[in-house]
């Protein structure tokens, strides 16, 4: 079977769904399933990639960039070009380029749609764009949900649950590819310090406002440390509220980085407030180096599901900085409490939320639905054969009546 997989940008591209797509597209490969990957460019040239000596990937040509959305007429001829390849079209959505190449083009292959969130901020955007995305839904021969409970909350889900899979996101364990040297070095930085990490953009639904806020009441051991693309511009609303001496600004941590920031934390946050967080991939990244989290109880999204309260963590009630502060204290203070939830989450994330599980459910997804096609098309094989027993039969009989008769 050979596959393309239909994204908005791949890594290095920062971003939850670009990261799911890489550690899928990998996996996919090395169990000998053929994947390649087709998406946009930041630039205005065309280029193909080829990653691991595995598969190619190919980064159409955009011209713009509008409410998160990449204007590419080259992914569409892209997609035109090579779409007699592959068996299939995997696509990433949230993606109205995406939906309008496939819209213009109608392949006859298999489509999967893998269904990250629902378009919950361009609220104008997407009364223009609904009838392609039920058109899209209507053509998919099977969606990837990443939580039931999304699945249930999604009016486009909950009205399609009969073409569903639900399969959990994972991740790669990164875990040994932290660099002790760096781990001293952070906490050496923060020395007598309790150390809470927090990995997320600028976005509002982020809610990193109301974890700079939270930071008024926790107590002065504790700092936390926040990365990610933009973050930067919460500088002046730290000042503002003289917690230079509480919150530390990052900025984008790099991926060799990364695993050592993990390491040497003692708690991961995730202060999101909106269901734009679907999921919340950074809780599970965090889970494999054994911390505990605090996230918050979004209504119709699946981070909750992710984090177990007062297993793997604590969940709050969303945009409540004090709710925040009182968890975040409370972990800090209660060692006993913060190891045992650490073991339960590293646990969560071998049995539930590996990249390898997300791998093998796909594959499953996969051949079932190519069992299902196979199975409806031996019944309608089958339906006509005995249509044309019957007929013969019918026939047969007329025949010997008037036969009879004479």
């Amino acid at each position: 079977m050979k596959i393309i997989h239909l994204g908005k940008f791949y890594p290095p591209e920062y971003g939850g769904i670009e990261t799911v797509t890489f550690d899928l597209v990998e996996g996919l490969n090395q169990q000998g399933v053929n994947a390649d990957v087709l998406c946009s460019n930041k630039g205005t040239e065309t280029r193909i990639d080829l990653n691991n000596t595995r598969y190619h990937v190919i980064r159409a040509g955009t011209l713009a960039v509008i409410n998160s959305t990449s204007i590419s007429i080259k992914l569409i001829t892209e997609l035109k070009n090579r779409v007699h390849q592959y068996d299939a079209i995997h696509i990433h959505l949230p993606n109205p380029m995406a939906n309008l190449a496939m819209w213009l083009i109608k392949p006859k292959c298999k489509v999967y749609l893998h269904w990250h969130s629902d378009i919950v901020k361009q609220k104008h955007m997407l009364k223009l764009y609904a009838p392609w995305l039920k058109w899209l839904i209507n053509r998919a021969d099977g969606i990837i949900a990443t939580s039931q409970q999304y699945a249930n909350s999604s009016k486009w889900l909950s009205h399609n649950i009969d073409k569903v899979s639900i399969i959990p996101i994972g991740v790669a364990d990164k875990s040994q590819l932290a660099s002790q040297e760096l781990v001293n070095k952070i906490r050496s930085e923060y020395l007598g310090k309790k150390i809470v990490l927090s990995i997320g953009r600028s976005a509002i639904y982020k809610g990193i406002i109301h974890l700079i806020e939270a930071c008024k009441y926790t107590n002065d051991d504790i700092v936390v440390l926040i990365g990610g693309p933009g973050v930067e511009s919460f500088r002046h609303l730290i000042q503002k509220l003289g917690l230079e001496y509480k919150v530390k600004i990052l900025g984008e941590i790099s991926d060799q980085q990364l695993p050592s920031y993990y390491s040497a934390c003692d708690i991961f946050c995730l202060p999101s407030i909106l269901r734009s967080e679907a999921y919340g991939i950074v809780q599970v990244e965090a889970m494999s180096f054994s911390k505990p989290v605090i996230s918050c109880d979004i209504s119709g999204s699946g981070v909750a599901w992710v984090n177990e309260h007062e297993k793997s963590g604590l969940i709050v009630p969303p945009a409540d900085s004090l709710a925040l502060a009182n968890a975040i204290n409370k972990l800090c203070q209660d060692d006993k409490l913060r190891n045992n939830m650490a073991v339960y989450a590293r646990k969560r994330f071998e049995q539930e939320l590996t990249a390898e599980k997300m791998v093998k459910k796909t594959i499953q997804m996969y051949q079932a639905s190519s069992m299902a096609v196979m199975q409806t098309e031996i019944f309608s094989f089958r339906k006509a054969f005995d249509t044309e027993i019957l007929n013969s039969e019918q026939a047969l009989s007329t025949k010997k009546t008037k036969q009879h008769s004479n």
